[in-house]
């Protein structure tokens, strides 16, 4: 038993990964309950991975449209966004519907996708921080953004984006 105890401590410890990095290795359901592969992507395209506290809230809802309203500027350059938190599937497809999402929403109910990003808000909560990281076909962070502020996640990964090579 305090060997799992053990265990689960260190994961909660785990750092946020910075440009540079390699990007965590994460798989999860999405809101239909079909499999997200993070390396399903790599080498393809680019990922804009990133983190909210909450469905369907201010701030999470001002990024989640945000991300919608750029879409088509973002496909063009090949990038795939997603996001991710603790909430269930159930309520992902509420919120994709809510406000016309165009992108997958994964469903982190154990947390350990944001555990291995490093973003879990403290141990023992479900809840994540609003981080932001953009993966790049190399699988590396070519930009992380940790802050509580969407917008400064919308404006910092827009300059991010326009800085990765097109091909």
């Amino acid at each position: 038993m305090l060997a799992a105890f053990s265990f689960a401590t260190h994961i909660h410890a785990a750092s946020v990964p910075k440009a540079g990095d390699k990007a965590p290795a994460v798989e999860c359901k999405n809101q239909d309950g079909k499999v997200w592969k993070l390396s399903d992507f790599t080498a393809k395209k680019a990922v804009l991975l990133y983190f909210y506290p909450k469905d369907d809230t201010p701030g999470c809802t001002k990024q989640a449209c945000g991300l919608r309203d750029q879409m088509g500027d973002l496909k063009k350059d090949g990038v795939e966004v997603v996001g991710v938190s603790f909430d269930s599937a159930e309520s992902h497809t509420k919120f994709i519907a809510k406000f016309n999402l165009n992108f997958p929403l994964l469903a982190d109910t154990d947390g350990k996708i944001a555990d291995a990003f490093g973003v879990r808000r403290e141990a023992g909560k479900n809840i994540a921080r609003r981080a932001s990281f953009l993966i790049g076909k190399d699988g590396k962070i070519v930009h992380a953004t940790d802050v509580p502020q969407a917008d400064v996640h919308l404006k910092e990964m827009k300059e991010a984006l326009a800085k990765l090579p097109k091909n």
